[in-house]
């Protein structure tokens, strides 16, 4: 499980030992902020989707493609619509969600056009733009693409 940061600086050696990987997202966007998620009053100073995150599962996703191990997610943010849809435009095929979830995320992703989605959120990830809501961004693709989150 992937579940803290120092983790992401030890992929390489990870993945040459292991079959497979799953990140724990709850744990991870919780030690990256460094806030704790069951707090109310800190809760809402943290973005999953925000470019640090997505770099971060980015990253995961790549190395395990490019080690040749499959990558899995488990979490809130693939039982959301719209993480699910930022998780799969990064490269994740398998996602552990919550079951009321299933019916929204696999309505959304059975319409999705995942070279679309890839093509418009890796650039945002890969090279920060001043003033760009990653979130936004991904609403926005949502409403252009007439997918419902």
């Amino acid at each position: 499980m992937v579940e803290v940061p120092a983790l992401l600086y030890q992929l390489d050696e990870l993945l040459e030992r292991v079959d497979f990987l799953s990140v724990g997202s709850n744990d991870l966007v919780q030690f990256l902020y460094a806030v704790d998620r069951g707090n109310a009053r800190v809760a809402d100073r943290f973005d999953p989707l925000s470019r640090p995150v997505l770099v971060a599962l980015k990253d995961i996703a790549d190395k395990g493609r490019e080690h040749g191990k499959p990558v899995t997610l488990c979490g809130e943010l693939a039982s959301k619509p719209i993480g699910a849809l930022a998780l799969v435009a990064l490269g994740y095929r398998s996602l552990s969600l919550s079951p009321s979830a299933v019916g929204p995320v696999k309505a959304m992703l059975l319409d999705l056009n995942v070279r679309k989605a890839t093509d418009m959120l890796r650039p945002l990830v890969e090279k920060p733009v001043p003033g760009v809501s990653i979130r936004e961004r991904l609403t926005q693709f949502a409403e252009n693409e007439g997918l419902t989150l």
